[in-house]
């Protein structure tokens, strides 16, 4: 049974060609979405049609619903008539509270949440691969490898089921055979992830029974990761926020994430910035490690559609 209330994570994935649009956007500050089912619509419903609303159940498909060793598995479809942000929208559901870690549109590739801010990271990198630890069905690879045409990715998922998920329904394998010296995805622990001469850039969006993992909190775990990056490297993180809603109530999303930042501020001190999303700032917050760069450089580097998340940044202030 698919619960009335699903929170988020997020991830984007298409089963079509991506195409990053160049014409102008328009500047609306992203935010985390509930994904609420309503009744049927042939059940009465008092809601109005905002972004929290319901979608009527039976606006949705369920393309596939089954247990993995590590995951509650589902991908649903949401019509494309239906009045609501996520209409045309494929989304790949982790774990019991129904989480969405991948989220695509069939004409659209932006999805106005964490994945295009993951995208506007390679531009201040140094050269050399990026890392994604955590990759789901690929939506941050999806992105960075149209966008980027020197980016080279490799990524890391645990659950073997989740990258079968993402060939079948996300157009992963498709992905791989167009950049097979470019993309390159491997079935394991994340946190064990290297590369003999270090990533230029890390993107880490791990989490597990809709809470971050708890080793997130806990600054050897950043000290590791800080070692396999090349010089000059970043890392940038989903830290969460109260918008995740965990398996266990007492991983409340809100402290989960207030202690990895205070573990990651140990290793990176002042070199730490922190960007919201959503009308409060505990919704969802985005972490990333550096000096903060030039930031006229880095918006002339972007699509004009991602421009402006280079204004959300500040300083991490504990």
């Amino acid at each position: 049974m698919i619960p009335h209330q699903i929170q988020i994570p997020i991830q984007p994935l298409v089963p079509y060609p991506i195409q990053i649009s160049r014409l102008p956007f328009h500047r609306t500050t992203p935010k985390p979405f509930n994904f609420r089912l309503s009744p049927p619509k042939s059940q009465p419903t008092h809601q109005t049609k905002t972004q929290d609303d319901g979608v009527p159940a039976d606006d949705v498909r369920i393309i596939a619903k089954f247990r993995s060793r590590y995951n509650y598995i589902r991908v649903l479809e949401v019509s494309r008539k239906v009045d609501h942000p996520f209409a045309g929208a494929r989304l790949l559901l982790l774990d019991g509270p129904g989480n969405i870690h991948s989220i695509s549109y069939l004409f659209r590739s932006l999805t106005n949440t964490y994945f295009d801010v993951f995208a506007t990271l390679p531009p201040i990198l140094p050269p050399g691969p990026i890392g994604i630890l955590g990759f789901g069905a690929g939506s941050a690879a999806r992105l960075i490898l149209d966008l980027y045409p020197e980016a080279v990715i490799h990524g890391w998922e645990l659950d073997p089921s989740v990258i079968k998920v993402a060939r079948e329904f996300f157009a992963l394998e498709k992905l791989e055979k167009s950049y097979p010296d470019r993309l390159f995805v491997y079935v394991g622990n994340a946190l064990k992830a290297s590369l003999k001469d270090g990533f230029s850039g890390i993107l880490v969006d791990l989490f597990s029974k809709g809470s971050l993992l708890s080793e997130l909190e806990d600054p050897n775990t950043w000290e590791k990761l800080r070692q396999c990056l090349r010089k000059g490297g970043r890392i940038m993180v989903n830290v969460g926020g109260s918008c995740v809603e965990a398996e266990d109530s007492r991983r409340d999303g809100k402290v989960v994430m207030e202690a990895t930042l205070k573990a990651m501020h140990k290793v990176f001190g002042k070199k730490l910035y922190v960007l919201s999303l959503g009308n409060r700032k505990d919704d969802s917050l985005i972490a990333l490690t550096g000096e903060l760069p030039d930031l006229d450089d880095w918006k002339r580097a972007l699509p004009r559609s991602l421009k402006f998340y280079v204004d959300m940044w500040v300083p991490y202030s504990g």
